[in-house]
């Protein structure tokens, strides 16, 4: 069959608009807490244009590069990845925020290590898949390999602790064995460990219990555990329909925690009001249905699965930030795709693209 020899021109636009768009809304969020605290308004602005550049030399690159080469790292990008989640949790090595210890520092840059597994897990499920495709319905062949290892690279995030990051690494193990044809019977059974360890990991860690007491009912403590979810409340709230306008929002002003970074699209509810908040969602519908079309229509199982993954990943991530911006779900610190603060989380987004792009090249027409 006839193969498209063009990169998706529709998907390399929706994401070119939310880079731009993150860029605008990480400098309008964080302009005031910047000159706070470091004297310096374009001090989450230089960093963010670094990494969206940096980004875009990664695009570029992936986009250059025959995705099947990537088949051929599976096994390095995973050891890579296991290393440094390792590293991580080694004091001295891993550098500690907020009690979590979930960064590397490079210099004046950090790297959050859990990003590259989440994209290497991608690459190993897209391989074996592809290579183990009729033995779905093989329980030791087909179907605990890829757990085993996505349970690994789950824990190692969970120790950070990383709760967040440890069920999109699981999610999207599940995601891709349902899309690759597991039995369902058997991805139902995994929840019969899956929810009793979930509430356990919940109830160890006190912070997470006042969070999940938060998402009940915030109101209960509305200056502690219920600050966070109620300020964003009040940021779409007071933006209407239309906005207040680019720059003009109040809930950046030392009310609305991570306004830069996890909760930047309560500001975006804010300055661009229902409308701008719609347009942003539907660009990310957008991008995601362009990502399902390309995986579906791919000229080979490695790309099939391959593209699939990249756009479960972004879907995963995308939907957890929505939904606890919105109060849906409990707080958890996963960034939005392309628009949240944050180095690693940017390149990581950007580099998938465009090996997304890459795929796009070889589609059934």
């Amino acid at each position: 069959m006839p193969r498209k020899l063009a990169p998706d021109v529709w998907l390399f636009a929706v994401a070119i608009v939310l880079l731009s768009t993150g860029v605008v809304m990480v400098y309008s969020a964080s302009a005031i807490v910047a000159a706070d605290r470091f004297r310096d308004p374009y001090f989450f602005l230089k960093r963010q244009v670094f990494w969206a550049a940096l980004g875009c030399g990664a695009l570029w690159l992936a986009l250059r590069t025959d995705y099947r080469r990537l088949e051929k790292l599976v096994l390095p990008l995973l050891a890579l990845s296991v290393v440094l989640l390792i590293f991580v949790l080694i004091p001295g090595l891993g550098v500690s925020v907020n009690g979590s210890r979930r960064w590397l520092r490079l210099g004046p840059l950090s790297f959050q290590p859990a990003e590259l597994a989440k994209l290497a897990l991608v690459v190993y499920l897209a391989a074996f898949l592809a290579r183990r495709r009729d033995d779905m319905h093989d329980l030791q062949r087909g179907f605990l390999p890829p757990l085993a290892v996505g349970g690994v690279l789950a824990s190692l995030v969970l120790l950070q602790p990383d709760l967040g990051n440890a069920v999109t690494l699981l999610v999207l193990t599940v995601g891709l064995l349902f899309l690759a044809g597991a039995r369902v019977s058997w991805l139902g059974m995994l929840t019969i460990p899956a929810v009793p360890l979930a509430a356990l990991a919940v109830w160890m860690a006190p912070y997470r219990m006042r969070r999940v007491f938060a998402f009940l009912d915030p109101w209960q403590d509305p200056r502690g555990s219920g600050f966070q979810i109620i300020q964003s409340w009040l940021a779409f709230g007071s933006g209407g329909v239309f906005g207040r306008g680019i720059g003009e929002s109040k809930q950046k002003l030392f009310y609305l925690p991570e306004a830069h970074t996890d909760f930047i699209f309560a500001i975006v509810g804010e300055e661009l009001g229902f409308l701008g908040a719609s347009v942003v969602v539907l660009l990310f519908a957008a991008l995601i249905w362009r990502g399902l079309r390309i995986g579906l229509r791919a000229s080979e199982p490695f790309g099939a699965y391959l593209a699939l993954g990249i756009t479960v990943l972004v879907a995963t991530q995308t939907l957890v930030n929505l939904g606890v911006v919105t109060g849906m779900l409990p707080t958890k610190g996963l960034p939005l795709p392309f628009l949240s603060f944050g180095g690693s989380a940017l390149l990581v987004t950007m580099l998938a693209t465009g090996v997304l792009l890459n795929i796009s090249q070889d589609v059934h027409v």
